[in-house]
């Protein structure tokens, strides 16, 4: 594939991972007459797809940047169509389990957005919440898919501080990007600790599931879809499918190992609540399980011991006894932030820098928006949507503004993107090797995009 020549666009198909979610549940304000412009195996790409996929490719658009063509969107959505394809031939798989977690918690951050209000969420799109789902998980096993095959493809890619500096003076300087303001913003989050007479009455209530179940009061399936917290799952009767060893909590493992074919364990406790599991086959060094998961819930006393803990840190913190960084690393719950000091990362490049709009929780945006550089937020309650109720404060560290990219304040995003030329390159060569072993039809009207030729 042709690079583009500027900084932040190299592969729409990269966009559109990130991205595509917001695609899906966009209300159309328009129509456009559909058609299927590529055939790729078994698989076909709309006119419609490519109609969506360019308008959201242009607006993410940067001020002062190209903005990508038609032909690039479409070259980029044929090739996912392309990973697809062959992942099919060399066996790359996803299982059921990955995408109805994915769907779930994008569709869960899409309803935040809605204040939570599933009513207005329907309104909004005239679709029911399960109709919304069932839309996106074709389009989330895809992106999944495309990972897992554009990873496998560039393993062991790498560049250099050299590589960086070439990449970057590559670019002419009237092409050099230009990045919005940005912010360094940090997290110190607690998961309240249950108190241990819930956490007994939860045990309690999962040890008289087993009874029932094994004296014939009650069905597994059913008892996970009533009452199982694991949104990837509970729909399925449970059902996670075949684990690989080590892909699953150790906890988990442990106890799905010692089960005997149709067994059914006592309550397992993990990170995540408990679970009763059910080994369903073993095969050669996998595993396949069915499970109920139920977390125990904090009391509002459970909470306030949190917030106390955290209005301590904060104190500290503000004092200078205590640097930010390592209280984060010391106590954060947040496994995702605290490894990093606590402080968000752009996921396209690693930075401790990046545009607000970039963090997955939008109410973040607002709350910095409010703040001054260097405030630390009192410990404020929010909704995990896998865990439930913690509590966190935020720290505002620094604001950047707006500028002309460089090599001192940007260098982590050049290596993203240096790092992704290399990748484009070798995927260029894969490119021309696979599109030989895949049928592939196009639609005359694209024949001017080139989309098949050598690049």
């Amino acid at each position: 594939m042709k690079l583009l020549n500027r900084l932040t666009f190299t592969l729409i198909a990269s966009l559109l991972i990130t991205a595509s979610f917001a695609q899906e549940t966009t209300p159309t304000t328009g129509q456009v007459l559909d058609k299927i412009v590529a055939k790729v195996d078994n698989y076909i790409l709309l006119e419609s797809d490519v109609q969506k996929a360019y308008l959201e490719a242009i607006s993410q658009n940067q001020p002062g940047q190209e903005a990508p063509s038609r032909c690039q969107v479409f070259e980029s959505l044929m090739i996912n169509k392309l990973m697809v394809a062959k992942a099919e031939v060399d066996s790359v798989i996803v299982t059921d389990a990955e995408v109805m977690l994915q769907t779930e918690q994008r569709f869960n951050m899409v309803l935040q957005q809605f204040g939570g209000d599933e009513n207005t969420l329907v309104e909004a799109y005239g679709k029911t919440s399960d109709q919304l789902k069932t839309e996106i998980e074709d389009v989330i096993r895809e992106q999944l898919i495309v990972q897992r095959m554009r990873s496998q493809i560039t393993e062991g890619v790498t560049v250099s501080p050299n590589d960086v500096r070439q990449f970057f003076n590559s670019i002419p300087t009237d092409s050099l990007p230009l990045f919005t303001s940005e912010a360094t913003v940090g997290q110190i989050v607690v998961k309240p600790e249950v108190n241990p007479q819930t956490k007994q009455d939860l045990y309690d209530r999962m040890v008289q599931f087993k009874k029932d179940i094994a004296e014939g009061r009650a069905d597994f399936a059913d008892l996970a879809r009533r009452y199982s917290e694991d949104p990837g799952s509970a729909a399925n009767g449970g059902n996670l499918g075949f684990s690989s060893r080590g892909q699953m909590v150790p906890e988990y493992e442990g106890a799905a190992l010692l089960l005997r074919q149709g067994e059914i364990s006592d309550p397992v406790e993990t990170a995540y609540g408990f679970h009763i599991i059910q080994l369903l086959e073993k095969k050669d060094n996998t595993y396949n399980t069915r499970h109920i998961l139920m977390s125990p819930k904090a009391t509002t006393a459970d909470i306030e011991k949190s917030e106390r803990f955290l209005d301590s840190l904060k104190t500290e913190i503000e004092a200078g006894r205590m640097e930010f960084a390592k209280a984060a690393k010391d106590y954060s719950d947040d496994r995702s932030t605290s490894d990093n000091g606590g402080f968000f990362t752009d996921p396209s490049n690693s930075s401790n820098r990046l545009s607000l709009r970039t963090l997955e929780d939008p109410s973040l945006y607002f709350m910095i928006d409010s703040m001054e550089v260097g405030d630390i937020t009192p410990p404020m309650q929010f909704d995990d949507p896998r865990e439930g109720k913690k509590v966190r404060i935020i720290y505002y560290k620094a604001k950047y503004p707006a500028h002309r990219a460089n090599m001192n304040d940007d260098y982590e995003k050049l290596k993203a993107a240096a790092l992704r030329k290399k990748e484009d390159d070798l995927l260029s060569k894969w490119f021309i090797t696979a599109k030989e072993d895949i049928f592939i039809d196009l639609d005359p009207a694209y024949d001017r995009c080139n989309a098949l030729a050598a690049k």
